[in-house]
């Protein structure tokens, strides 16, 4: 069992996930076919196509599109009703299914499995993670974090940190897909490397 009070050699603590070391971060097992593998492994008629397949070192999130709802409706409010109630049908339908292939992936990837389904407008995710990260924050950026809270944009500094980065993300997208798309590469490239005998 590791110890969140264990010392390195430059004397802070380690903490984390059991699988992070000292040094660099032991990352989980690669999860480069994900996309493919669900593919694969979902059952046939499930969405419309093929799911969008989200992946980090904590998570895979599954999200595939169902087939429009039939039928006339008043307005978008009453489109986005029927849209949400046969995504919260489908969720129900396909609970025990989609609990043992998340096993499965569980068990392949090292990562939680999250679902959810798209239509029309409407998205909606199951229990997906909310992992904490620790951060060290100056006097300035802390009264960022402060100002968003008494404005009532959040309830709280950790709250108000998660909608700054969802605002980031969302203002800098192409640029985060560069990044990735180089941090793929760079990956590659040390795959490639000499390897120790």
């Amino acid at each position: 069992m590791y110890s969140r009070f264990g010392r390195t050699a430059r004397g802070r603590g380690r903490g984390g996930p059991p699988w992070a070391g000292g040094g660099r971060r032991n990352e989980p097992p690669t999860a480069d076919d994900a996309k493919a593998w669900f593919t694969g492994r979902l059952p046939e008629g499930w969405f419309t196509g093929g799911p969008t397949v989200t992946v980090d070192r904590e998570e895979i999130v599954v999200v595939g599109e169902l087939p429009p709802v039939a039928g006339e409706f008043g307005d978008d409010a009453e489109r986005a009703a029927a849209e949400s109630g046969r995504i919260s049908r489908f969720r129900e339908q396909t609970r025990e299914e989609r609990i043992e292939i998340a096993r499965q992936a569980e068990h392949r990837y090292g990562r939680k499995v999250a679902w959810g389904a798209r239509l029309g407008d409407t998205e909606e995710l199951f229990t997906t993670l909310s992992v904490p990260v620790m951060t060290r924050l100056h006097q300035s950026e802390r009264m960022v974090l402060d100002t968003l809270v008494d404005a009532g944009v959040a309830r709280s500094r950790s709250e108000a940190l998660a909608w700054a980065v969802r605002l980031v993300g969302k203002h800098t997208e192409d640029w985060l897909g560069e990044l990735r798309e180089a941090l793929s590469k760079v990956d590659e490239l040390r795959n490639r490397g000499p390897q120790e005998s």
